[in-house]
């Protein structure tokens, strides 16, 4: 059984693809390219639940498209439209283990301020431009921006998911 403490998320589906089953993937990190897992969890009405791929191949350096076993038709792959896209840690290989392969990887990951409090979950990394900046969802349902740069870096652990953060004073206050 996969616990949901045994994965993270890097991605959803986006869109079925043709008419045999195929379904693009938007992947928000790129451990999948680095990783050594021959499946991928999708959370299926709240329960992980593994798909293993014939193949893949990649539509561009953001999205794949999959054909996965046991799904050879569009309406089968209808119902993996929108689920949330989520890898194995046991396949991240070690070398790999206290790395940040990119920003973007930091999607999922929990932010703390430096004393603790929690913030929110990242949802999003704009890193379009020299200026990193992380959409939240916050506790209480709303989106808090936050720049990203590494001198408000305090800690990070990539097993646990989390990231502490020094925030300048009166940042908070310029969210809406």
């Amino acid at each position: 059984m996969i616990r949901e403490a045994d994965i993270f998320n890097i991605g959803h589906v986006t869109k079925t693809r043709g008419l045999n089953g195929e379904v693009e993937v938007r992947f928000t990190d790129d451990i999948f390219d680095r990783g050594e897992a021959d499946y991928l969890v999708l959370i299926m009405d709240g329960i992980p639940v593994p798909y293993f791929w014939e193949e893949y191949r990649f539509k561009n350096d953001t999205t794949a498209i999959f054909k996965f076993a046991d799904l050879d038709n569009e309406t089968a792959a209808r119902h993996l439209v929108g689920r949330n896209v989520c890898y194995p840690q046991s396949a991240v290989p070690e070398s790999e283990a206290g790395v940040l392969s990119s920003h973007k990887a930091l999607t999922g990951f929990r932010v703390s301020d430096e004393n603790g409090r929690f913030l929110g979950i990242i949802d999003e990394v704009d890193d379009s431009s020299a200026n990193i900046l992380l959409r939240l969802s916050t506790a209480n349902g709303s989106e808090l921006y936050l720049p990203f740069h590494d001198d408000f870096l305090i800690a990070f652990d990539l097993r646990e998911r989390t990231l502490q953060m020094y925030i300048p004073e009166g940042l908070l206050s310029l969210n809406p």
